[in-house]
């Protein structure tokens, strides 16, 4: 299935009207809070001498700090507005970034007869993609990873949706960086928490270890509290 325009069209928008700058995005959090930990529990199950590919790169930020710990990294973006921010973002860095439509299985698995079996970084994609779509964003991790790679996949949980809630009941309405995502139509934490499991293993992916975290996000409540939004995270194989 493949995505529909409007749904391209919104993730367009959303990067067109970005700085790129960094935390300028709400999820463009520091790679201490993000991509760090999550290479730690991703590397007791990986090779660091594979390629690694951050899917859903947008400007880069994770992508960028995923170069210094395997051997490769090539970040991918279905928006071609995110993927300039991060070429631009990477000036001479050794890492590579090209748009993608993960639900395009030609285009996926071209990538995979370039690069090889990589292993996978995926931040909060599946929650807010179209449910139709859902489906081939899991395959499209397994067609990458083959069977020689890992997969770390984090999701946010159904808790985000409170955190959500509260944010946008604040007196002076959602902080701006929430009302941006809000006005280009994206909807986060859409995807129920039994789906996400369920997905994943309809595609053939096993779970080699899994646990519950947040992802702490770039804007803050009135009372500054930083945003951080409940996600369950998974490391995964192939068969």
């Amino acid at each position: 299935m493949n995505i529909s325009d409007t749904y391209r069209d919104a993730w367009e928008s959303y990067w067109r009207e970005t700085s790129g700058a960094r935390g300028e995005a709400i999820w463009d959090s520091d790679p201490s809070l993000s991509a760090a930990p999550h290479s730690e529990l991703l590397l007791a199950h990986a090779d660091p001498g594979r390629t690694i590919v951050d899917l859903g790169c947008g400007n880069g930020t994770q992508t960028r700090y995923l170069a210094t710990r395997f051997a490769r990294a090539v970040g991918v973006d279905l928006s071609h507005a995110a993927v300039a921010h991060a070429r631009r973002a990477a000036g001479a860095a050794p890492v590579e970034f090209q748009q993608l439509d993960l639900t395009d299985t030609d285009a996926v698995r071209a990538l995979h007869r370039r690069l090889g079996d990589s292993h996978v970084y995926m931040r909060a994609v599946i929650h807010q993609s179209e449910p139709a779509a859902r489906p081939a964003v899991a395959a499209a991790v397994a067609e990458i990873i083959g069977s020689e790679g890992r997969a770390f996949v984090v999701e946010l949980t159904s808790g985000s949706r409170e955190v959500l809630g509260r944010a946008v009941a604040e007196p002076a309405g959602p902080p701006p960086k929430l009302r941006r995502v809000f006005h280009h139509g994206l909807k986060p934490a859409a995807a129920p928490d039994e789906e996400i499991p369920r997905l994943l293993a309809g595609a053939g992916l096993t779970v080699l270890a899994d646990g519950e975290t947040v992802l702490p996000q770039t804007e803050y409540l009135a009372d500054g509290t930083r945003i951080d939004l409940p996600a369950h995270w998974f490391v995964l194989a192939r068969g």
